[in-house]
């Protein structure tokens, strides 16, 4: 019960105030939901659900798990596929995981919760737009669609930048991390996906960081915290559109 009332309590605080506005007034009919509401709900399930296949299928039926009964495996798989999104809680030693689940718990941190919310990361939506931005060009499609609406340009662009951003710093972090302390890659990059993702998980090394790498996990939960868009709107302040443009050239990528 207490597995269960926690990972109620962190999807309902992961999903948004704009999104259970939406719930609230439309109730069950999905049609009349908003995009934004759509796209959460959607890539919230879908990241739950694979996150919780994964785990099963492969994590916990490794041989140092072997002690756990078929139901604790699965309440198991289901608690460390909800709780990379924010909350900071495990019923597994983390340490004992294997490098290709503790990976996917990274990504699982970074992606975080949705706009609006409780939650960190760069947010279901970024995470969402940037598949259908990525579908729409294998499509041959100028913009990117769903459920009958397209996306706005701008909304792209926000999301480029903010997963570009969180990118960076993420990966920077790490390597800061692991070259200060000497700890493998893999166990930086926990860290500092668990700093800028607010979410609180450790693979249990952190109390041994000297003072230089607490200082990059301070910022990266304090960059977190505060958001990249809010960052970005921070810096470029200011700076307005202007009338001219400069001559259109066309750049080969990929």
């Amino acid at each position: 019960m207490v597995n269960l009332a926690v990972m109620l309590l962190i999807v309902v605080g992961g999903l948004g105030f704009l999104t259970w506005r939406d719930i609230a007034s439309r109730c069950l009919r999905f049609q009349e939901y908003r995009l934004q509401s759509k796209l959460i709900l959607v890539t919230t399930a879908a990241l739950l659900l694979s996150g919780f296949l994964f785990f099963l299928l492969y994590e916990f039926r490794l041989p140092q798990w072997e002690g756990l009964s078929p139901g604790d495996r699965v309440l198991a798989a289901l608690f460390q596929s909800v709780t990379p999104r924010t909350a900071g809680f495990n019923t597994v030693e983390l340490s004992r995981m294997s490098e290709a689940s503790q990976l996917v718990t990274i990504l699982l941190m970074l992606t975080g919760g949705s706009p609006g919310s409780t939650a960190g990361g760069f947010k279901t939506t970024t995470f969402a737009v940037l598949l259908l931005s990525a579908a729409a060009v294998f499509r041959r499609r100028r913009s990117a669609q769903c459920f009958g609406r397209r996306v706005q340009e701008g909304a792209l662009q926000n999301a480029c930048a903010i997963f570009l951003l969180y990118l960076l710093l993420f990966l920077t972090g790490g390597i800061l991390i692991c070259c200060a302390d000497g700890v493998s890659l893999m166990d930086a990059l926990f860290e500092a996906a668990s700093a800028i993702g607010t979410v609180g998980l450790s693979l249990g090394g952190t109390a041994r960081f000297s003072l230089f790498s607490r200082s990059v996990l301070i910022f990266l939960m304090y960059f977190g915290r505060v958001g990249g868009l809010t960052l970005i709107y921070a810096v470029t302040a200011g700076n307005g559109i202007t009338a001219s443009q400069f001559p259109q050239e066309p750049v080969t990528v990929g």
